[in-house]
């Protein structure tokens, strides 16, 4: 029997012990070489791109330059996700690395734990790293000219508790008894792919959005839900009922399950609770998960980096701690 990949040696290149015994120095190396990459880590001006600048920290400061060719004071963060971080660089590089570790995900409680940092940082800092994960997916279109896609939806959220009295119970199946909170993860996946997710309040809402992710000429999977009637004017669609067989003459959803497999893990064993603003962010974290799952873990963190060093400063969480309403994530 073949070896799991996360049991190899090649899974494993990068060790939380490297980088809790990194210096400042090491740790502001590795950062400047995964943000400007294009120049072996000499810094560039994000005011005006030049190349000119010099190192002006204060002593015993943190990492600062100047470019010589606006006057203006920049740092290796400047302009990203991390911007105006308070932590040491090693301590932001430190949660990359017990983030993409985690095969199924990351509390925020036991990642305040690990960095000594409180519940309200580690919250933030995943949502930011889970924005970097969502950059990649942006307008991501996925099959093609026979290719396969599969769609499938999956409900999260809007938990009603049973009654006491058997007599009281209602059936939370109906959207009478339900509390309208309830949301579905649609995903998109390309088999031997990669995935796109997005979030609806039902299935039969997700036509369009597939419509625009799914190239013209793919072979599309899905259930018998009546919710995928709309998908057989725009494509080929298999159907596979899930009464009778999982996979049955070329028919079936296996890829898109392993995205809910994967999310549903996720949910119980970290989170315990996903749904609401947030929901969207967890799905897209899933997906690159599950787009990546064969990656070295150096790799993961490396490009986790790089995104996070790549995006602005956070359109959802700059200002969050201030009641800042958190805009509606994009897909």
């Amino acid at each position: 029997m073949a070896q799991h990949f996360l049991l190899s040696k090649a899974a494993k290149t990068l060790s939380l012990a490297s980088v809790f015994t990194m210096k400042d120095e090491e740790a502001e190396k590795a950062f400047r070489c995964i943000r400007w990459a294009d120049t072996e880590g000499e810094p560039v001006c994000p005011h005006c791109g030049g190349v000119d600048a010099y190192d002006c920290r204060r002593l015993k400061g943190a990492p600062r330059f100047r470019c010589r060719a606006c006057v203006k004071d920049f740092s290796i963060t400047s302009g990203t996700l991390f911007a105006s971080h308070k932590l040491p660089l090693r301590c932001y590089l430190a949660a990359i690395a017990i983030f993409c570790n985690e095969v199924k995900g990351k509390s925020a409680l036991a990642l305040s734990r690990d960095l000594n940092v409180s519940y309200k940082c580690a919250f933030v800092l995943l949502h930011k790293l889970r924005e970097a994960m969502a950059a990649e997916l942006k307008g991501r279109m996925v099959g093609g000219e026979g290719k396969t896609v599969e769609v499938d939806g999956g409900y999260f959220g809007g938990y009603l508790k049973p009654a006491n009295m058997k007599e009281n119970r209602r059936d939370r199946r109906f959207a009478r008894n339900q509390n309208g909170k309830r949301q579905v993860v649609v995903i998109v996946r390309e088999r031997n792919g990669n995935g796109v997710p997005a979030v609806f309040k039902s299935e039969a809402q997700a036509y369009k959005f597939i419509a625009a992710r799914v190239h013209k000429g793919s072979v599309v999977n899905a259930d018998e839900a009546p919710s995928w009637e709309r998908l057989h004017e725009r494509f080929e669609v298999k159907r596979i009922n899930h009464q009778e067989a999982y996979s049955l003459d070329g028919a079936c959803t296996n890829w898109a399950e392993e995205f809910f497999s994967r999310m549903r893990r996720a949910e119980i064993g970290h989170h315990h609770h996903i749904a609401g603003q947030y929901l969207l962010r967890y799905a897209q974290e899933a997906t690159w998960r599950e787009d990546n799952r064969r990656q070295p873990n150096g790799d993961q963190v490396n490009q986790v980096a790089k995104l996070a060093l790549s995006q602005k400063p956070s359109v959802d969480f700059s200002g969050y701690w201030q009641r800042h309403e958190m805009k509606e994530a994009a897909n």
